[in-house]
């Protein structure tokens, strides 16, 4: 089974639209956990337009599940997440004026900084993983920065899904058994949404976790949380 890791970034901007602690970030974590997510992630941004470092501090109380931390390695974020030690950390190459991920990172040019970053977290014990374009020469640098794992970058899988969905896939799959075939493992996040996780599970394989976000949340103004993450468990299957 793929596992499920709950992003609850909107759940934070939800509660900051009004100034106060509603929706409470730390009760709905707990509830998300005892739906049956497998993990939950977050991605503090430095403006933290949502989740706040001291909610990445807080939530470590909670969190009895996998914890992914995923951002761009600043000193703050790296100080954090050593602080922290969650799970996992995925690293994001975000723009600070980015309103969302928009792009994996260029491994080759990047690699020499990206090893550094991968050995100071692996030397704490906590899982590594690169958020990355479905590109062949990309997975394997990736692979000479001594990450555990690539995140697959979904959006153009998400956007070109409803129109042609083998066209959709086509580049993901070849990725994921060129990670496979080099021994990186492989988790996926942006833009999945209830309409293609299954299919988009169901054809990458060996795949380890999604983490969906943005649209589990508005999924569930229709159908409510504990449903939404049971129809996502039972989808990864």
């Amino acid at each position: 089974m793929v596992k499920l890791s709950v992003n609850i970034n909107k759940i934070a901007t939800l509660r900051n639209a009004r100034g106060e602690d509603s929706p409470n970030l730390l009760k709905i974590t707990s509830d998300i956990q005892k739906f049956g997510c497998n993990g939950i992630t977050i991605h503090p941004r430095p403006d933290q337009r949502h989740i706040k470092y001291s909610d990445a501090y807080d939530l470590n109380n909670v969190i009895n599940t996998e914890y992914n931390i995923e951002g761009n390695p600043s000193s703050d974020f790296i100080l954090l997440v050593s602080k922290i030690i969650p799970t996992q950390v995925t690293l994001v190459p975000d723009a600070e004026d980015v309103i969302t991920s928009n792009s994996g990172w260029d491994t080759i040019t990047n690699k020499l900084f990206l090893k550094d970053i991968v050995s100071q977290f692996k030397e704490l014990g906590i899982r590594t993983s690169i958020f990355i374009d479905p590109d062949k020469k990309m997975i394997d640098a990736a692979l000479e920065t001594g990450t555990d794992r690539i995140e697959l970058y979904t959006q153009k899988f998400a956007k070109i899904y409803p129109i042609n969905p083998q066209e959709a896939i086509r580049n993901y799959v070849s990725a994921a058994e060129h990670a496979n075939q080099i021994g990186i493992e492989i988790n996926a996040g942006h833009d999945l949404c209830l309409d293609n996780i299954d299919f988009f599970s169901k054809n990458i394989p060996k795949l380890k976790e999604v983490s969906i976000g943005h649209a589990l949340v508005c999924e569930s103004l229709y159908f409510g949380l504990e449903n939404v993450i049971k129809k996502y468990l039972i989808k990864l299957k």
